[in-house]
């Protein structure tokens, strides 16, 4: 099943980046920096303005810095590919962003006294760890889990989107947003499973550790 954030609208922002991802090259800053300011960036969006339920803003700051998982990215493949510890922090921060980012929306939620879009927020922190969990340790044991209709960018996407429809049209759109989000990494979990199942079948000896 495709992706929600097509192949191609990735390709049409990497060629946007590209020309800062050069520029910042050339000045001699390292993808890595770009991978901790992005996180910075997000904190700040996240923290300082989401969870104080400025969602316009706060969803507009983590939008830019979250593209900088492109841009480091880009930095990364231009100056030779990414080196394991880059890979390593990039993942890392992508984990910090994330628990910044549903943190901030179940405490604004909270604050709110919607406990049902809080709830949403933490299935959707909890889901949103495990989708990344079961690729890291499917490729942890020599397999692929590249797959699900709602990777990290799409994830963003709709927290987002539901943030700036809460701010401008109806305080009810973020939490069906969240739940939409829930159901949808739920089910990219559930396609990740069954992805690495199909690969170990193809390898895995009868008797075997379960």
């Amino acid at each position: 099943m495709a992706k929600i954030f097509q192949v191609s609208a990735r390709a049409g922002m990497t060629r946007v980046v590209e020309p800062i991802a050069r520029s910042l090259l050339r000045a001699g800053v390292s993808p890595n920096a770009v991978t901790v300011a992005g996180t910075l960036g997000v904190l700040v969006g996240a923290l300082g303005f989401g969870a104080r339920g400025h969602l316009v803003a706060g969803a507009l700051i983590v939008t830019v810095f979250a593209l900088t998982d492109l841009l480091d990215g880009t930095m990364a493949r231009m100056s030779g590919g990414s080196t394991r510890f880059g890979a390593f922090l990039d993942s890392s921060m992508d984990r910090v962003a994330d628990s910044a980012v549903f943190g901030a929306v179940a405490f604004y939620l909270a604050g709110e006294g919607d406990r049902a879009g809080m709830a949403a927020a933490l299935i959707c922190l909890a889901v949103g760890g495990l989708v990344s969990y079961v690729k890291a340790r499917a490729e942890g044991l020599g397999m692929t889990a590249n797959v699900g209709v709602a990777e990290r960018t799409e994830r963003l996407l709709i927290v987002g989107v539901g943030g700036l429809l809460a701010a401008l049209v109806h305080p009810a759109a973020l939490p069906i947003a969240l739940w939409l989000l829930a159901a949808v990494s739920l089910f990219t979990v559930g396609q990740r499973m069954r992805h690495v199942y199909r690969q170990a079948q193809l390898v895995d000896v009868p008797g075997g550790q379960g």
